[in-house]
């Protein structure tokens, strides 16, 4: 049975977690930068799990002797290559993509709140205004829509007299319907 150590168990483990740590964290820069951009993108949620998965596994690495560099460095590359894959998936199919990242969802359109969807989501009205602040809005009335993004972050889109696409899909505007 390990004796329990609470001060000093000598230079030996220090060491360890130096060789092991500087090298694990040289192998995940390294496997980030090969698995490409997308990997560090803004989070939803499977990217929230990889990101918490990651960071366990480096701090587990870091405190346990039993674990080797080549376990780390394994166990690393198998979370980015399932990154990896579920993007993949997502760009080729809309319903992996929905299943996985949800879609987003339209709060405000064209001066009316949607309380339904507010509600769904988990959405004061507090935090649109905020949001709407942010991007130095004074009223309301500048603002055309606001949508929760998959990442959980809020767009806010100002009304705009020029003609064009609009970057509101039909989808959004069917949940005006809805509310």
């Amino acid at each position: 049975m390990d004796d329990v150590v609470i001060l000093w168990n000598g230079y030996e483990p220090l060491l360890r977690i130096l060789v092991v740590g500087t090298l694990t964290y040289i192998g995940i820069v390294l496997v980030l930068r090969i698995s490409g951009k997308r990997t560090l993108l803004s989070m939803n949620a499977f990217d929230f799990i990889i990101t918490i998965a990651m960071g366990s596994a480096f701090g587990r690495i870091l405190t346990a002797k039993q674990v080797s560099l080549a376990e780390s460095l394994v166990t690393f590359v198998l979370l980015v290559s399932l990154q990896y894959v579920v993007t993949w998936l997502e760009t080729r199919s809309e319903k992996f993509a929905n299943f996985v990242t949800g879609s987003p969802t339209l709060l405000y359109y064209q001066g009316r709140f949607l309380e339904r969807a507010m509600k769904k989501q988990r959405i004061r009205k507090t935090e649109m205004l905020a949001a709407a602040r942010d991007k130095k809005l004074e009223n309301m009335d500048q603002v055309e829509a606001i949508i929760l993004e998959t990442s959980g972050s809020l767009s806010v889109i100002k009304k705009s007299s020029k003609t064009g696409e609009s970057t509101i899909q039909q989808r959004y505007l069917e949940q005006v319907e809805d509310a």
